[in-house]
């Protein structure tokens, strides 16, 4: 479990370029890192919740947001989200050696323990944006958020020099 600090990258910025209109009241930011999303999400919204699996990266984040909970996706969360945002860790790996990254099998394995922690925290008109990758198996991901009852689309790509980043809205 490497990992204590995260800064926004490219797929933060991307998501970023997607999200940035979304209002509402309640929203979640699951794998908070650097805290960027979060902190976008307190402007737009009335109640924003931040996590993360890494104790350590929570307190040392760059963008200070309030409402920051150590769980696992949002396990520890017993509130309705209207709009949840997630930087996957989408990474394709036989091994998870970096949480903030490494997705498991077919960058699956992790996503989905997410996705299972998550969807009991969608208010019933919710919306889930996901970003995820070229090279992971991003359509069993999202064949597995239809399956869940979600009703999924790609909503934007973004070419970079080894992989296309892959944008996914689900909405309940």
């Amino acid at each position: 479990m490497k990992n204590d600090e995260y800064p926004p990258s490219e797929d933060t910025f991307f998501i970023v370029e997607n999200i940035e209109n979304e209002k509402g009241n309640f929203a979640l930011d699951v794998g908070s890192g650097s805290g960027y999303l979060t902190k976008l999400l307190s402007e737009n919204f009335s109640f924003v919740v931040g996590t993360d699996i890494n104790f350590d990266v929570l307190k040392k984040q760059t963008y200070k947001t309030e409402n920051l909970i150590c769980c696992n996706g949002s396990d520890a969360i017993k509130i309705k989200f209207d709009f949840i945002v997630c930087n996957l860790p989408y990474l394709a790996t036989d091994e998870i050696i970096d949480i903030a990254t490494d997705g498991g099998e077919e960058g699956f394995e992790i996503p989905k323990k997410i996705f299972d922690s998550i969807i009991e925290n969608m208010d019933e008109n919710g919306k889930f944006v996901f970003v995820t990758s070229s090279l992971s198996n991003y359509q069993k991901l999202i064949n597995y958020a239809q399956k869940l009852g979600l009703k999924t689309r790609i909503i934007a790509k973004k070419k970079l020099f080894f992989e296309e980043l892959i944008l996914v809205e689900s909405i309940f």
